[in-house]
């Protein structure tokens, strides 16, 4: 089955720098095929026969390979598929708005507490949207001057246990 591997916070601002070659050939060290690395954003798309606790292994070779832990999201190419058509927004021309429709991965779904928590960075215009594991952001003045970023959505988000797949969690 294929897969993606979602690297958080490797080759930002110098820090947990790991080489695509590199991550390329410890996922095939792994036992993974077609492995395939997108520039220097740690995403990488393989496939993987045993899905069984894949999350948990790629993190801790990564950590014994580079020597630093680094969070690690999973999706299947079924999955990424359902969060696309999931997009609360609706159509959207990718020139012209693409920079203000965003999904963000999360590792859990969020509870309410934690959504209120991000609620005062949000502005009047952008609208946030949970399903599942993913936050959908609207920001139609673009992703380069909102406050709700990346890093406050991954940082205010998780909990524990998800909702069922598909349920819409909130909507602001």
């Amino acid at each position: 089955m294929k897969h993606i591997a979602l690297l958080r916070g490797i080759n930002v601002g110098g820090h947990h720098k790991i080489k695509m070659a590199d991550l390329k050939a410890m996922f095939e060290a792994m036992g993974m095929a077609e492995v395939v690395t997108y520039i220097q954003s740690g995403n990488v798309i393989f496939e993987a026969h045993d899905a069984k606790d894949l999350k948990i292994a790629i993190e801790q070779k990564i950590e014994t390979t580079f020597g630093f832990f680094v969070p690690v999201i999973i999706r299947t190419v079924g999955e990424l598929q359902v969060i696309y058509d999931a997009n609360p927004f609706g159509d959207f021309n990718v020139e012209t708005e693409g920079t203000k429709v965003l999904v963000t991965f999360l590792s859990d779904a969020p509870q309410q507490d934690n959504i209120d928590s991000l609620l005062p960075f949000k502005v009047a215009s952008e609208i946030l949207h949970f399903i599942h594991q993913e936050a959908y952001f609207y920001c139609p003045d673009g992703y380069g001057i909102t406050k709700l970023t990346n890093a406050l959505l991954e940082k205010n988000s998780t909990c524990k246990p998800p909702p069922a797949i598909g349920k819409q969690c909130a909507s602001y």
